[in-house]
């Protein structure tokens, strides 16, 4: 089992930044990919970003990816996420997974941490 610990959210201002990090602890041996979604109420969570952190390949954003960067410190078991230039439509509830098996399928979720940007 997996547990998922994210913590770097709260209320910022249009055009700053957060650290988003996320700590795995558990048996994480057979996590291959950790990532990041955010939602907003009702609707359906959305990637951000995700990462391989077993094969090294390269990490992969969405649209935001000029401003969200993911990055993974493999000795602390821990994925971060960036955000830059935040803007009041980045305000969410952002959760981190941790997907399993080398076809990333995102199993385990943290309990979300919420990021308000006001104008």
């Amino acid at each position: 089992q997996v547990q998922l610990v994210e913590s770097g959210g709260g209320s910022v201002q249009t055009g700053e930044s957060l650290r988003l990090s996320c700590a795995a602890n558990g048996v994480t041996d057979n996590v291959y990919c950790m990532g990041w979604f955010l939602q907003t109420p009702g609707k359906e969570r959305e990637e951000v970003a995700r990462m391989f952190i077993r094969s090294g390949g390269p990490p992969y954003s969405d649209s935001r990816k000029r401003r969200f960067n993911i990055s993974y410190d493999s000795r602390k078991k821990q994925v971060n996420l960036q955000v830059n230039e935040l803007t009041p439509e980045d305000s969410a509830m952002y959760f981190c997974t941790a997907g399993i098996g080398t076809n990333c399928r995102f199993t385990y979720w943290g309990q979300g941490t919420q990021v308000t940007v006001s104008s």
